[in-house]
């Protein structure tokens, strides 16, 4: 197996408050091995210490330093396109604080660009500000495209259709930052310190984690335990390198990979 890890969450790791089969299993594992890993989300809501203390609930007791967010790689994105820049933001908290880690201000006029995350506290109010903004030369940046996020009532809009809205409004396209754009891909790689080939992506999605570790030249695992089922790859000109059922069933190769390690 490939020396590190990114690990994408909901639909891996858990389906709403539940652990997946054999989860906890497979991050202690790598813990316990010193494996490198990375949980990458999506998610631009919570921060990483909130993602952390979710996990820890469920029985997952990881770093902050082992949280990867889609607001991480957009705030890091924007520092390097425009250094201590301004941004109208529609998102929650771990996209604000993303920002201001990056030497970002949050205005509600003449910003540099309109930001979008997901999240549940948008109003029209706030979407007419963002039109506005960008018919007046404000750039548009979107945390990751998802249509809709899964929950355990059902489905509710992602980011993706919130970013819509002010699309057709404007006319303008979202640049987006989030899975599977290769800036988040390659951001996370640099963070593990590791080669290409030293990579796993394991994920649920097809059209996220998988086509953006094919992208990248990550090996990549599809588990069966979240948005996609065997019947569904057919679809798809790329595939993925391995399909599990779930993560637990990788706890067996993780050990022989450590093995293997020890061994040389």
């Amino acid at each position: 197996m490939a020396k590190g890890f990114l690990i994408d969450m909901d639909g891996v790791i858990y389906r709403g408050s539940q652990l997946i089969r054999g989860a906890d299993q497979f991050i202690n594992l790598l813990l316990e091995r010193d494996i490198p890993f990375l949980f990458l989300t999506n998610n631009s809501q919570r921060t990483r210490r909130d993602v952390a203390t979710k996990l820890a609930r469920m029985g997952i007791n990881v770093d902050e330093s082992h949280i990867f967010t889609c607001a991480m790689a957009t705030a890091r994105f924007l520092a390097n396109q425009k250094p201590d820049g301004t941004a109208y933001v529609i998102g929650e908290g771990g996209l604000t604080q993303a920002l201001h880690i990056n030497g970002y201000s949050i205005v509600d006029h003449d910003p540099d660009y309109v930001v979008v995350g997901e999240g549940r506290s948008f109003n029209m109010e706030q979407i007419e500000q963002a039109v506005r903004l960008v018919a007046n030369g404000a750039k548009l940046i979107a945390t990751n495209m998802d249509p809709n996020c899964p929950t355990q009532h059902g489905l509710r809009p992602g980011c993706g259709a919130i970013v819509a809205m002010i699309e057709s409004a404007t006319g303008a396209k979202a640049f987006s930052v989030g899975k599977p754009s290769p800036i988040m891909m390659r951001q996370a790689r640099k963070e593990l310190n590791l080669r290409t080939d030293e990579i796993t992506m394991i994920g649920d999605t097809m059209e996220t984690d998988i086509l953006g570790g094919v992208q990248m030249g990550y090996n990549t695992v599809l588990v069966l335990s979240g948005g996609t089922t065997r019947d569904d790859l057919p679809d798809f000109a790329y595939q993925p390198g391995q399909v599990v059922d779930c993560i637990g069933d990788l706890c067996e190769q993780a050990l022989e990979h450590a093995m293997v390690t020890a061994a040389a």
